[in-house]
């Protein structure tokens, strides 16, 4: 942004910041080098942006609006079709300045709920920058047939991942009671952080009570909340191959690692030779599986636990996701695992591979 630019915007947002009082919040701003079009205002409603209205600038590149908020809500200004600003807004007016001769001018006053919005924002681009480096050397190492560059590329994202949900937890940590962390709480596992999703939102539902998205959360969460890591892991009750009914806790005292797969599952009889591995490393120590297959038919089960010498104790009710168990553990895709230790708590969840590996030597090591 050159030296006049950036005067005129400092001067623009001189003024000090104004808390609504009518349930009316402004957002207004400056454009400069405006390209031709128009800007466009879109409130989210169920994570949906709907079309509010849209904008024009005057001969001096300012453009103004009120809208009605009654609660804390999300909005998106598109502007020009180039260039979206994420508006976090709740009785605080917000101002906005953008320069188009200059990617790097976005200038955000007013809602502090909205500057909370930015970090969110600008991890995110960061992360998705990692991401596509990734995704790049993973099809060159595929073209290649580099299988270890592959499996190497594998662990890098994992914890490219875990990484990032630090990173997460960091910047929502930093913003206080802002409700602009519900806009970051969607980049977070639930899976793996429950506890923390759980504070937040509690936390959160004090602050700004009876608002849509958070009580929707809760709801979310608490259905959840069986499944959450340090809770008893829900009974398994279901026929081995033989017809002989089988009971998770015939297995309390030792960690086990419940394992949802299918003979059909690609990615799961992938992962069998690595489980099958540590299996072998581990049982003496203690450590056991308890697959859960979500086949359709035996035969095709039968046939898989064979051909994958898969040693460990097997059950299913032959329902693919209608399974019993499928229902009770939420499990919409599969390969999946919730690890439990000798107790039947739940400590670990969606373990594979290297992450297996890292958690059993974490135990027995």
């Amino acid at each position: 942004m050159n030296a006049i630019v950036l005067l005129v915007l400092l001067s623009f947002f001189s003024c000090e910041e104004k808390k609504t009082t009518d349930g009316m919040v402004g957002i207004s701003g400056t454009i400069e080098n405006a390209p031709a079009g128009a800007i466009i205002l879109s409130r989210f409603t169920d994570s949906r942006p709907i079309v509010l209205d849209t904008l024009q600038l005057d001969s001096k590149g300012n453009f103004s609006f009120e809208v009605a908020v009654d609660t804390p809500t999300f909005f998106e200004l598109n502007l020009y079709g180039q260039k979206s600003v994420r508006l976090a807004l709740f009785r605080e007016n917000v101002e906005v300045g953008y320069d188009f001769s200059n990617p790097e001018s976005l200038v955000i006053e007013g809602s502090k709920d909205t500057q909370e919005m930015v970090k969110i924002e600008k991890l995110m681009e960061a992360y998705q920058a990692k991401v596509n480096s990734l995704n790049e050397d993973y099809y060159k190492a595929m073209s290649e047939n580099d299988t270890e560059t592959i499996k190497q590329i594998q662990i890098d994202a994992m914890a490219l991942e875990s990484n990032q949900s630090s990173e997460v937890k960091n910047v929502i940590n930093s913003m206080g009671d802002s409700f602009a962390s519900l806009a970051a709480i969607g980049l977070l596992n639930p899976k793996n952080e429950f506890q923390f999703m759980d504070s937040l939102i509690a936390k959160l539902d004090e602050t700004y009570p009876e608002t849509k998205s958070i009580v929707q959360l809760k709801q979310q969460l608490d259905e959840m909340r069986v499944l959450s890591m340090g809770q008893v892991a829900p009974e398994i009750e279901l026929p081995n191959p033989a017809g002989e009914i089988v009971k998770l806790s015939d297995l309390r005292g030792k960690y086990v690692m419940i394992d949802f797969w299918a003979a059909w599952c690609k990615p799961c009889r992938e992962e069998n030779p690595n489980v099958v591995k540590l299996y072998n490393e581990y049982k003496d120590k203690g450590f056991e599986v308890f697959g859960v297959s979500l086949d359709r038919t035996k035969e095709a089960w039968v046939d898989a636990i064979a051909e994958d010498g898969l040693t460990w104790t097997q059950v299913s009710d032959l329902q693919y996701f209608n399974s019993a168990a499928a229902e009770l553990y939420q499990i919409d895709a599969i390969p999946a695992t919730y690890l439990i230790d000798p107790d039947g708590k739940i400590i670990g969840k969606d373990l594979r591979g290297p992450s297996l590996r890292a958690k059993l030597e974490e135990i027995f090591d």
